[in-house]
Formats: structure tokens, sequence, C-alpha cells
């Protein structure tokens, strides 16, 4: 399988969409989030993940990532890093890792 990289953060979460990842997930302390549902860690995988850096301002650097719960549910998490990542939970450091 062939490994693609998508030259910006906007063009993955494109592609990613028309490849049935449409919920948006947000992060919280120790779960991602839907409209309908909380994940823990251990209650979803990372299918793919993205990762852009900034020219020369470490704010502009995010991760994009495509996730599907175990119940089936797929959407995109985008993150950036830092301070961003503060609040969150060793347990979900990891995963996202």
């Amino acid at each position: 399988m062939t490994k693609v990289h998508y030259a910006t953060v906007t063009v993955a979460i494109e592609t990613l969409r028309k490849q049935g990842f449409t919920t948006d997930f947000n992060l919280k302390e120790n779960v991602i989030s839907s409209a309908l549902h909380n994940y823990g860690a251990d209650e979803f995988e990372i299918v793919d993940v993205y990762r852009y850096e900034g020219m020369s301002d470490p704010a502009d650097e995010a991760c994009v990532y495509a996730i599907q719960s175990k119940s089936g549910e797929k959407g995109i998490l985008v993150t950036g890093y830092g301070p961003s990542m503060e609040n969150v939970s060793e347990d979900m450091l990891k995963k996202l890792h």
C-alpha cells in the first residue's frame, strides 16, 4: 500500500471526507468526542495520521487523524502540538503518539 502525504491540512481533510471519514471529532482530557458519543483510548483506532510542520512558527504545526471507533463511526480529529495538548490524559497521549 502506498502512503500519501497531502500538501495541506485542508486537502487531507477533504480527501478523508471522500473516503467516508465524515464525523468531526474533538479531543477532551481523556476521550475523543463526536456529536453523539465519547470514546476512550481503547474504543477507537487510528487508521491514518498526517503531520504538518510550520515553516517558521511552531504554532502552525498540526496532526490530522483518520479515526474509526469500534462501533464503526469514522471521522477526523485535528490537533495542534505543544500547549494545546497540556490537558490531555496520559492514556490519550500514548494512543495519539
